[in-house]
């Protein structure tokens, strides 16, 4: 792949506008926001689909969800990249619904009762985490330091394990299907086998554009031969509407209670970390000047957007490493193209046809896709994991107790039952636990002891050179790197280069 050179931002400084400021001819912003939209749509409607199936919703409630979400991403990524008052990054960051929030929710939802009244407690717990975020933006842009590699990798290595099990049930015909004859059956493990194959292929010999787009293309080819065998249905599809309107708490009011709040606070804890790395790497990639200010509005833009998910019925959202990978790709950085692209998912929320296509995909073909995705989230972590000593016990520690944790809800299902219900909420979810075990043991271990711990070196890595142009499929957005704190010279930030020894967060498939 060839470098991107990198941008000096005093070289815009006798030019009337920065690249990332420059509004590009109509044509130009409708085919590039059109491309964001492509390389985006895949990972964007997978969550409310996995969740929708987790809590058992019919068909037609499964489509209002895709809807809502697609109508919600446009307006944040909107929000993020257009900016209003201190709202937004005002960079090209496209948003979508984080990943992280999937086993938190449905742990939450079926908690509830699963169905419709499920999404209610998962609403009012979402509704309060993104106000949460707003209003502790501007300190969290400060604590960069206190989240090291070895927490950042820890999370996602956390993240990408326990939602591989989920993408596994898909393939083996959904979890609606357990203690069926079904589920598992050969025809099923086929279609994920396949769809995974695919994906690869296309990775593998594609062109770097058509790479971009490996998952999307394997969900449709794997739905098309499903369907030329008879086993999709898009009936649904002739009987939706053209036109619907997400409206405003369309299940009912949401409930609020405790213990499902406090794990979707955690949850928004997490994506703010992601998020950071995420603002850092696209401020690397367009030469546009980072500081933390703009990390508090990027975080913000969260915040509004994950209130406005539980209002129209969506759930939380953060930036998405993939469209990020896109720009570094396409050279094409001005913010006006994710506004545009913005307006197509706009567009695409008020069609449920649209809506009603995706939800025909059937569950292993579904799984395929999602086995690499979740995978890929997992292969971030270690990646970032390899660049921290874990020889130091210390590190080896917060790795292990933290895998443990993350594993106990699914190892030993029973672990909980005899806890409250509220308590299970939090408990049993994997990623949840598994993610605040890593953070506490490192404030116990690294923070709290006066221990130096990593922090950001922004003297030390300013007038770096960039890493390689991202691998389409899910190779890791650059982001901040970290040296020891005896190094770490006051005054305001720059934007990182991504190629340092010790690595810093970073994601892959989102979500998140």
């Amino acid at each position: 792949m060839a470098r991107v050179s990198r941008q000096d931002p005093e070289q815009f400084s006798q030019q009337r506008v920065h690249p990332v400021d420059e509004v590009l001819p109509a044509g130009k912003l409708t085919l590039f926001g059109f491309q964001h939209v492509l390389a985006f749509y895949a990972g964007a409607v997978i969550v409310p689909i996995i969740l929708g199936n987790a809590l058992g919703l019919s068909r037609e409630e499964l489509v209002y969800l895709i809807n809502a979400d697609l109508l919600t991403c446009g307006v944040a990524s909107i929000i993020q990249a257009l900016g209003v008052w201190k709202i937004g990054a005002r960079l090209p960051l496209v948003q979508g619904v984080t990943f992280t929030a999937v086993s938190p929710m449905i742990a939450i939802g079926l908690g509830a009762g699963g169905g419709t009244a499920g999404l209610l407690v998962v609403y009012g717990a979402v509704i309060t985490a993104g106000i949460a975020t707003f209003l502790f933006a501007p300190f969290f842009s400060k604590l960069v330091k206190y989240f090291p590699p070895i927490v950042i990798g820890t999370i996602l290595t956390v993240i990408g394990l326990t939602l591989i099990p989920q993408g596994l049930k898909d393939a083996a015909g959904g979890a609606q299907l357990i203690g069926h004859p079904g589920y598992g059956d050969p025809k099923n493990l086929a279609y994920a086998l396949g769809t995974l194959l695919f994906i690869l292929v296309v990775v593998r010999f594609g062109k770097p554009y058509l790479s971009s787009l490996a998952v999307l293309l394997g969900l449709v080819a794997g739905t098309g031969v499903a369907w030329l065998l008879g086993d999709v249905d898009f009936g649904g599809v002739k009987s939706a509407a053209w036109f619907g309107v997400s409206t405003p708490f369309h299940y009912g009011m949401p409930k609020f209670e405790l213990f499902p709040i406090i794990a979707m606070v955690v949850v928004m804890l997490i994506t703010m970390v992601e998020t950071t790395g995420d603002v850092y790497a696209i401020g690397e990639i367009t030469g546009k000047k980072v500081d933390n200010a703009t990390v508090a509005n990027a975080l913000r833009a969260d915040g509004v957007a994950t209130v406005l998910g539980g209002v129209f019925n969506s759930f939380p959202y953060v930036a998405f490493a993939e469209n990020i990978g896109l720009v570094r790709m396409s050279k094409v950085m001005s913010r006006f193209v994710v506004v545009a692209a913005g307006g197509f998912m706009i567009v695409m929320g008020l069609l449920p046809k649209a809506g009603s296509a995706v939800a025909a995909i059937p569950h292993p073909v579904l799984g395929g896709a999602a086995i690499a995705m979740f995978g890929m989230v997992a292969a971030v972590g270690i990646q970032i994991l390899g660049k921290v000593d874990l020889r130091e016990e210390r590190n080896a520690l917060i790795l292990a107790v933290s895998l443990a944790a993350a594993l106990l809800p699914s190892a030993v299902e029973p672990f909980f039952t005899r806890m409250p219900e509220d308590v299970r909420a939090v408990l049993n979810s994997g990623i949840t636990l598994g993610s605040l075990t890593a953070v506490l043991l490192n404030l116990f271990f690294n923070v709290f002891t006066r221990r130096k711990t990593m922090e950001i070196d922004w003297d030390e890595i300013e007038g770096g050179e960039p890493a390689e142009a991202h691998q389409p499929f899910g190779a890791p957005a650059p982001a901040a790197p970290y040296a020891p704190q005896a190094h770490h010279r006051p005054g305001p930030p720059h934007a990182p280069g991504p190629q340092h020894p010790q690595g810093g967060p970073d994601r892959g498939i989102p979500g998140h």
